[in-house]
């Protein structure tokens, strides 16, 4: 009879000691995290205007830019080359946190594509360009227009974020992330048009809105990698295309963006359950 007390003694301080057991609050802490993105975007009009054109590329296709060599990506020097993502948050409660993020992609029109445009264009210095246009199938090449914003299409955003845990084991836990954000596009756009010289200076451009889905997996309540998908609209009414402050063109498209990214939790506290 004494033996089975003393385990019954044993078993049910076990179970105290393991429900007094500290855990991890998140409320009140931060997290900041880098890493690098891919990006997929939908064709899109770009309207063109200046002193003495005004015509539209219509449904004019793009890509993303990926930085060559790994050294790129971890160099000091050259990090900020790649496509990157850079993000500070800060946890409202257990659940949601609310971030700043700058998500330095990269947008380059793809060269020698035949679109329809509409528009006129007088005494650009080039006569084969010179004319009217309704509807008509044009052919663009570098002579003509080369433009991208690759130093690059910033997107500085706000997001609300809502975190669930899908599994704890030890030291490791899985998250799943959901948000929404919206954010200002500050790109440094790469333009040469009809002969004048190149123009690349930052400038702000219009506004996006967008979604994200994110897995996160935690290591020791300390550091995490996550992978992300996310999704939204960019519009650019007001992009700088020559020196001129009369030269401007305007374009919105949808961008799906695919993250990786690594990240270290800060200024935990412990708590009692």
């Amino acid at each position: 009879m004494k033996k089975i007390l003393f385990i019954l003694l044993t078993l049910s301080s076990f179970a105290y000691s393991q429900d007094a057991a500290p855990v991890i609050s998140k409320k009140g802490s931060f997290y900041f995290y880098w890493g690098w993105n891919r990006g997929l975007y939908s064709k899109s009009d770009i309207h063109f205007q200046g002193l003495n054109y005004d015509f539209t590329l219509h449904d004019v296709a793009a890509q993303d830019k990926v930085a060559k060599g790994f050294r790129t990506y971890v160099d000091p020097a050259t990090i900020t080359i790649p496509q990157y993502n850079f993000r500070i948050g800060y946890f409202i409660n257990e659940k949601y946190d609310i971030s700043i993020a700058s998500d330095h992609m990269k947008y380059v029109m793809k060269s020698y594509q035949t679109v329809k445009m509409d528009g006129y264009i007088n005494n650009s210095g080039f006569p084969e360009y010179d004319g009217s246009y309704d509807n008509t199938s044009f052919d663009i090449n570098p002579k003509f227009l080369q433009f991208e914003h690759t130093d690059g299409l910033n997107y500085l955003n706000v997001e609300l974020r809502r975190n669930d845990s899908l599994f704890t084991k030890d030291f490791f836990k899985l998250r799943l992330i959901e948000g929404v954000g919206a954010g200002i596009l500050y790109p440094r756009s790469n333009t040469t048009l009809m002969g004048n010289a190149r123009y690349d200076q930052f400038n702000v451009a219009g506004f996006g809105i967008g979604g994200v889905v994110a897995l996160n997996l935690e290591f020791w309540n300390r550091f995490f990698l996550q992978t992300e998908l996310k999704a939204g609209f960019i519009d650019m009414p007001s992009i700088r295309t020559t020196l001129y402050k009369a030269d401007k063109a305007s374009q919105n498209f949808w961008f799906l963006q695919s993250n990786v990214v690594l990240g270290m939790n800060f200024n935990y506290k412990n708590k009692a359950k």
